[in-house]
């Protein structure tokens, strides 16, 4: 008995070109994700645990001390000028000439912004935001003129809005 189909060549039948097209879009996307991993690298991550912890255990006692002092502030940023407006409250003996504020990016670390507040007259401060932001980040006041353990703190989660009234106080 003899068969008298034609078969077509592989390359004219439909299941092989759909098998090959699934591998080669595996290929186009891992490509793809590779290339954005490549541009975006995670800005998150530390390699230096040791020293990361011992910067934890020195920032906790910050913290205590503006606890101490009964620390609290209120701030604001004006959305058209960027002007920083702050009062800080407390049982400190003097305030501060200069304080730093750190507003930090809970995901992208360029978007990180320091601003030194200058102070006008008593508890109250004034710096520039260079460049608006929105949105969530941790908020890092203290004294620059008294670094590790001997500075105070006061640290929070905010959703940033300009123009809106926002407060810190000692955990």
């Amino acid at each position: 008995m003899q068969h008298d189909e034609n078969i077509p060549p592989w390359y004219k039948q439909f299941w092989p070109w759909f098998l090959i097209s699934i591998l080669v879009f595996a290929v186009v996307i891992g490509l793809g994700l590779l290339y954005v991993s490549l541009l975006n690298p995670d800005s998150m991550v530390r390699d230096n645990y040791y020293k990361e912890g011992r910067a934890i255990n020195m920032h906790m006692g910050r913290d205590h001390r503006a606890r101490e002092l009964d620390l609290a502030a209120q701030f604001s940023v004006d959305e058209l000028t960027g002007d920083v407006s702050l009062q800080l409250d407390g049982k400190l003996d003097q305030p501060p000439p200069r304080l730093l504020l750190e507003i930090i990016s809970p995901t992208h670390a360029e978007r990180d912004r320091s601003v030194e507040l200058t102070q006008i007259s008593g508890n109250h401060y004034t710096g520039q935001l260079e460049h608006s932001i929105r949105g969530r980040h941790y908020i890092d006041l203290s004294d620059p003129a008294l670094p590790a353990e001997d500075g105070w703190r006061l640290t929070g989660e905010i959703t940033l809005v300009m123009g809106q009234q926002h407060q810190l106080s000692a955990r």
